[in-house]
């Protein structure tokens, strides 16, 4: 049965959640002027986002059965101070060596905060209550993307690109007393479920046991990667492609974030009448879609304002697929929940890291980042149509 939790709870766990947005896309329009500080190509700042994502992977994969382990606590603060630590030292990198190698540590820090939201909730409540718990996280932390890139606007109008590193120093050192008053002082000490006595190795072992959960993970991994590929690209796309100032891209590239929004709107009143797995069905076939139209616009050299539109529908659509999909694959675990939200997070950074890692040796053209998303979203049109939709829902 399912705890009630205090209103302030999603407020929290979406402020904690909102880490990665804000370190992901909150340097964005900073792209060129890093290169030119740094002495490189843009692609070679483009980079340190794979990286970001990597880290987020292995830091979820330890932070998650740490958790089980430890307490939800004690990985989240140890998390928050690396994360900290990290920030400061990507402020003062003078090369781009050092800039990749201190966001790989901001990177773990923040994937250990990361891996606990989703076990913070399945260790609070469970079914159609997780999902609406889900999606209400989502409604709160949506905002965080759509407001990085205008942060960092704000910030490289009245500093440089290393203010923005420091801003999100002091969040991290504002969430510690948050996280303490309002979400771990009143839940369970360790809502992990698992023996102490099992090894790292027994506590995935026993989460991948469970195989109707596994297709979760890819449709979590793939579908993200259409977003993670945009997100790479987003600065070549808007300012270079399409030849757009920083303002200018900070807007377009929050009018993704509204699409997110009135999905996560749309999924909170769909919630009331379907299952979870069927509106996850629902809008990933909605990001196909707009990943079809993209690849059309593309072809026919369209511009921007038929563009803008094809993409806001494929990256909104992630609004109804994040809540949902976690939700269908947590409710599986009444056990082991920080290590099978950590595998979940390190199956969707992991892959989407590589993919983004990849996509930055293709060509630096418009068709090869819209190809990669469109290969992305068919897959997850794939898993959908042979595995997910003929599995029963779990009892």
């Amino acid at each position: 049965m399912s705890r009630p939790y205090p209103v302030t709870l999603p407020v929290i766990l979406a402020l904690a959640m909102a880490l990665g947005p804000l370190s992901v896309d909150a340097y964005l329009p900073a792209f060129p002027r890093m290169a030119e500080a740094l002495g490189v190509e843009i692609s070679e700042i483009a980079r340190s986002l794979s990286i970001y994502v990597f880290g987020l992977a292995v830091g979820q994969l330890v932070g998650g059965p740490l958790s089980d382990a430890i307490g939800r606590a004690r990985v989240m603060y140890l998390g928050l101070l690396i994360f900290m630590v990290a920030c400061l030292g990507v402020s003062s990198s003078e090369s781009v060596s050092a800039l990749l190698g201190w966001r790989a540590l901001q990177a773990f820090g923040g994937g250990c905060v990361a891996v606990l939201v989703p076990a913070l909730v399945r260790d609070r409540v469970h079914g159609a209550d997780a999902a609406k718990l889900f999606s209400m996280i989502g409604l709160i932390m949506v905002v965080a993307p759509g407001v990085a890139p205008s942060i960092g606007s704000a910030i490289l109008a009245v500093g440089s690109w290393h203010t923005i590193f420091q801003f999100l120093a002091v969040y991290a050192v504002c969430l510690a007393p948050l996280t303490y008053f309002f979400v771990l002082r009143q839940g369970p000490r360790n809502g992990g479920g698992a023996a102490p006595s099992e090894s790292l190795w027994q506590r995935y072992k026993a989460v991948l046991a469970i195989t109707p959960a596994l297709p979760f993970l890819y449709l979590q991994a793939f579908a993200f990667s259409v977003m993670m590929l945009f997100i790479t690209h987003a600065s070549f796309i808007y300012q270079e492609h399409f030849g757009h100032t920083e303002s200018v891209f900070a807007l377009m590239f929050g009018a993704n974030i509204v699409m997110m929004l009135i999905a996560n709107l749309t999924n909170r009143v769909l919630l009331n009448r379907f299952s979870s797995r069927h509106i996850l069905c629902g809008f990933l076939v909605l990001q196909f879609v707009g990943c079809v139209w993209l690849a059309i616009m593309t072809a026919t050299e369209a511009p921007v304002w038929l563009f803008l539109p094809a993409m806001m529908l494929t990256v909104g659509a992630q609004g109804g697929v994040v809540p949902n999909n976690q939700a269908c694959f947590m409710e599986y675990f009444d056990r082991h929940g920080g290590t099978a939200a950590s595998l979940l997070g390190a199956a969707q950074f992991g892959i989407a890291g590589a993919l983004s890692a990849l996509s930055t040796l293709l060509p630096e053209t418009l068709p090869s980042v819209i190809a990669a998303m469109f290969a992305c979203s068919l897959v997850c049109m794939v898993i959908v149509m042979a595995v997910v939709r003929p599995f029963r829902d779990p009892a």
